[in-house]
């Protein structure tokens, strides 16, 4: 088994220089591997430092800023690894962070889709990804929720709708299948967009709750401008699947509504629905919760529209 890191670079020369080092020092012994740095028109002496790099570093230059995306699907296209480690140059990869991704995936299977694992904020120790859900606007969002230490090592895995790309592990034969990356998103909603596609090739994205790595959250230069375009292109392609996989959480508040608001009018056949299938019990949601899920993107996508334009 071989093992292809793909790490993006642009600029922030001291953080890619600290990731590498926490990589090499971190990996499990005897693994056969790359590590493949795609630089992506960095100006801070990056590209001087990369050619000082024997293997098993292998360098891809870009001659034009292709972004996240590009930049990745151009390190895995010269990829030779039976996985792709997908790997932001803002990390820092701490002991045994990479053995719990590789046993999830063999755990799955040929069910696997994309794995990830926990990321704190380097910089306040906090919980900032333990897998990505939907939320009340049938928009992803990390999940920053962390079951006790204790019980990681009975359950540790957890099932997830996405991972970050920051840190993941797929493998490279569902990556070709998949198409890797789609470039139409600019640094955002491209890992959440792989992922869904992995879905939809009913693959599990699951998250290794034993691995943890250290992330600048963000450091990257221009991270977020396009948030709210890569959010709409997103909500585009995948209305549907995002509405259904905020079911179950919408059924939750409703119920919650329901049960702390002060001489609420309480329907309690369709309370009953939302709990039961809050619960898996239902297999079919009621209709209160699609309507209300469906309400929810409306006003999603008119707020996009007053702000970006049709």
């Amino acid at each position: 088994m071989q093992v292809s890191f793909v790490i993006p670079l642009y600029n922030c020369l001291a953080l890619t220089q600290a990731c590498v080092a926490s990589l090499r020092e971190n990996l499990p012994d005897g693994l056969t591997h790359e590590i493949i740095l795609v630089d992506d028109g960095s100006t801070d002496g990056t590209r001087d430092w990369l050619a000082t790099l024997r293997a098993p570093f292998r360098a891809v230059l870009n001659d034009q800023n292709l972004g996240y995306a590009g930049a990745n699907n151009r390190g895995a296209a010269v990829a030779t690894g039976d996985f792709l480690v997908l790997l932001n140059n803002d990390l820092v990869l701490t002991r045994n962070w990479l053995p719990p991704m590789l046993a999830a995936q063999r755990r799955f299977g040929s069910r696997a889709g994309v794995v990830g694992n926990v990321q704190l904020d380097a910089r306040t120790g906090a919980a900032d990804h333990s897998g990505i859900f939907v939320n009340l606007k049938a928009k992803p969002e990390h999940d920053r929720s962390l079951p006790p230490r204790w019980t990681r090592w009975l359950h540790p895995v957890r099932q997830v709708a996405a991972v970050t790309g920051a840190c993941a592990l797929i493998e490279r034969s569902l990556w070709e299948k998949l198409g890797g990356f789609d470039e139409g998103f600019l640094n955002g909603g491209e890992d959440v967009d792989l992922c869904l596609r992995a879905r939809a090739a009913n693959r599990i994205n699951i998250v290794a709750l034993r691995s943890t790595v250290l992330h600048h959250v963000s450091a990257s230069p221009g991270r977020k401008i396009r948030n709210e375009q890569n959010s709409r292109r997103l909500a585009r392609r995948w209305r549907a699947e995002l509405e259904h996989l905020a079911l179950r959480r919408w059924c939750w508040n409703y119920l919650d509504r329901q049960w702390t608001t002060p001489h609420a009018a309480v329907d309690h056949a369709e309370a009953r629905r939302a709990f039961f299938y809050a619960l898996h019990l239902r297999p079919t949601p009621p209709l209160i919760a699609v309507e209300g899920m469906h309400a929810a993107m409306d006003r999603e996508f008119e707020r996009w529209d007053l702000m970006l334009g049709k």
